[in-house]
């Protein structure tokens, strides 16, 4: 390594050493071990402008172990991003551009939110896939989008399940500029890697289809330059870069998982730079440092960013359609008024919704040429891939059906890594009870408030023969606890339509659209406009003083309607409400859910084949399910459970003796 670079990686040590005892926390450990690493990349390989920290075709980072953002923190404002020196100093701290976890959309330089582990590589591979599609979905894309991803990755990264997941798809699909520094310190949190993990790495990354590169020397700048050089040069491959190197490198705890999560002391930190040669005080920067970036780095982005404004002006000359249409759907918005008012449906329609789903998503991918994506093995069954179009492969890049395989966690991340980078719309499926696997992913999308619409079929103890595995009774619940994230239950042909019109027309929250696989009649008063409302009244025949507001989403609300119809023949006067979305429902005015609900709570009886207890928040009873269904003929699944309309009736007609 030359002095010069050798002095620039000490003061990239030692900044990001005083922002953590500075703040009294944070890991040191990750940062003097990947120190060159990072410096490496920025310095020699990375195209980005630090002065327009979001123009499209930049090089992406992503710092998979979160932990480590002083280190990026630090590199940032000596790259000359607009990071200054005083949010150095408030790292941690409330308020401060430098949060203890890189934010998307919150410090300049950061392109991706990363804590949990694993969840960064995943989002990387999103991108890179993203970046593949697009340069094959446009003539000569390449002098549109044309560059690498990149993400820092450590032991604990490697160790969780999602990982596999994510390197497994990547491998299969080719992702050849997508490269992964892999950070190999031996340590984690708790101790030695080898206390819970013998994987030969290399192996298992050649077993997944990656090249791979190895340096054996992690803290030799030149080193871990050539290894990414060589890997850029890859065209069949995405590749990991296994760089040998020392967790806590310099300090009293060198080697260690103790340097992992220890917030240093002052006297530590100057025992650390004394060790390691560094001489500048807390917070220095010499001059130095950042004019010989600004010469590499920043010049290079300076140039690149300009050649390819250049290329985009005459790319737009040889191709105007298509560029005007790259130019649209740059952020992956797409036009709010594709769902003005619902399709036209016949007298007596029934269908599934998830067949409906399909049917809706069949015409937006005539509609909007950017739409991309699939399910995790399951299209056939919650209707995701559409005929005619291509799927996507490294031999056919430019296909729009993706075939995630059974990687639900991995898939929703890519999904969310597609969103960051740009220019597509993707929408990924899967069977309701199995977003569990995919909670992380989706809280992910909701905080980076990014707009993915998750198709989910399979929406009850209907589901019948499958038995209680596949038959979802908490994951309502569960989707709607999380914040900004908007969970589509539709009861009707008519309802899916408003669904997928608010969940594609969102700038900034994901959506989750619950399908049912049962056969749902048209409502013959259900409204388009009312769903985008989040409940309404279905039917407005009650006396002035009803007896009792049923609220239902999904097929019980025609369980409701059928049950109404039942009562009125012995004067009991019941409301119905669908509530496809108590998201939206939340943010009426209150006037207008008074309205609909009506006053008093103890005459509202919330229907819902799932979890009770988040239902009262709208009313005073409710009609759910709190144990685990069973297997069986979905007719008598429902019949135990007591879903039929004789059930709902029996059970109405006591509450309303006891009021």
């Amino acid at each position: 390594m030359n002095p010069q670079d050798k002095k620039a990686v000490d003061v990239l040590r030692g900044l990001a050493l005083d922002m953590i005892a500075e703040a009294k926390s944070g890991h040191p450990g990750i940062v003097l071990s990947a120190a060159p690493l990072l410096y490496a990349l920025y310095k020699d390989h990375l195209n980005a402008d630090k002065d327009d920290c979001t123009y499209f075709n930049r090089d992406r980072f992503v710092l998979s172990c979160g932990h480590g953002s002083a280190l990026l923190y630090a590199l940032l404002h000596l790259l000359g991003y607009p990071l200054p020196l005083d949010q150095l100093k408030r790292f941690r701290k409330l308020d401060s551009l430098t949060p203890g976890h890189p934010e998307v959309g919150h410090t300049p330089g950061v392109d991706c939110t990363a804590g949990p582990l694993g969840q960064g590589l995943a989002q990387a591979v999103g991108m890179a896939l993203a970046e593949s599609h697009l340069r094959a979905l446009y003539p000569e894309g390449e002098r549109l989008v044309d560059h690498y991803t990149y993400c820092l990755v450590g032991d604990g990264c490697l160790e969780e399940g999602i990982s596999h997941e994510a390197l497994s798809f990547a491998g299969r699909m080719h992702l050849s500029r997508l490269i992964v520094l892999y950070d190999k310190n031996d340590c984690t949190l708790d101790g030695p890697l080898s206390d819970s993990s013998s994987d030969d790495v290399l192996l298992r990354m050649k077993a997944l289809n990656w090249n791979v590169l190895e340096v054996p020397d992690g803290n030799d700048v030149d080193q871990v330059s050539k290894a990414i050089g060589a890997a850029r040069l890859a065209k069949d491959k995405p590749t990991l870069i296994l760089c040998h190197t020392v967790i806590g490198y310099g300090s009293p705890y060198a080697g260690s998982h103790k340097s992992h999560g220890k917030a240093f002391s002052k006297a530590e930190v100057e025992e650390t730079k004394k060790n390691l040669g560094i001489a500048t005080a807390p917070f220095e920067v010499p001059e130095e440092v950042p004019s010989l970036l600004e010469g590499t780095f920043g010049e290079r982005g300076k140039r690149k960013h300009a050649r390819d404004e250049r290329e985009a002006r005459l790319y737009q000359k040889d191709h105007p359609d298509q560029y005007a249409l790259f130019e649209k759907y740059r952020e992956g918005r797409v036009d709010a008024d594709l769902f003005r008012s619902a399709p036209v449906y016949p007298d007596g329609f029934a269908q599934a919704t998830r067949n409906t789903s399909h049917d809706l998503l069949a015409l937006l991918h005539e509609k909007i040429p950017v739409l991309f994506g699939g399910s995790a093995d399951v299209a056939d069954s919650v209707m995701t891939r559409i005929p005619g179009l291509a799927d996507y492969d490294p031999a056919h890049p430019e296909g729009r059906n993706v075939r995630f395989g059974i990687r639900e966690f991995a898939m929703a991340s890519i999904a969310n890594g597609i969103l960051l980078h740009g220019g597509l719309r993707p929408y990924v499926g899967s069977f309701l009870v199995f977003s569990d696997y995919m909670k992380g992913a989706l809280r992910m999308s909701s905080m980076e408030r990014l707009p993915v619409v998750y198709l989910f079929s399979h929406d009850s103890i209907a589901v019948g023969e499958d038995g209680p595995t596949h038959q979802p009774i908490e994951q309502l619940t569960m989707l709607r606890t999380i914040p900004n994230f908007d969970v589509l239950r539709p009861a009707d042909a008519r309802e899916c339509a408003a669904c997928y019109a608010i969940a594609f027309a969102s700038a900034s929250t994901p959506s989750a659209l619950i399908l049912s696989r049962q056969k749902l009649s048209l409502l013959s008063t259900s409204s388009f406009e009312g769903t985008k409302r989040g409940a309404y009244v279905v039917l407005r025949e009650e006396k002035e003083d009803f007896d009792l507001v049923l609220i239902a989403s999904g097929s019980e609300v025609s369980l409701a309607l059928q049950c109404q119809e039942e009562l009125i023949k012995e004067g009991i006067d019941l409301r119905v409400v669908s509530m496809p979305s108590s998201f939206l429902f939340d943010r009426q005015d209150p006037s207008y859910r008074e309205d609909v609900l009506g006053k008093d709570r103890r005459r509202r009886l919330f229907v819902e084949m799932g979890k009770s207890d988040a239902l009262y928040k709208y009313a005073d009873h409710v009609y759910g399910i709190d144990d685990y269904g069973t297997s069986a003929r979905a007719e008598d699944v429902l019949e135990k459970f007591r879903f039929t309309v004789p059930d709902l009736c029996r059970f109405v007609k006591s509450l309303l003796s006891s009021l």
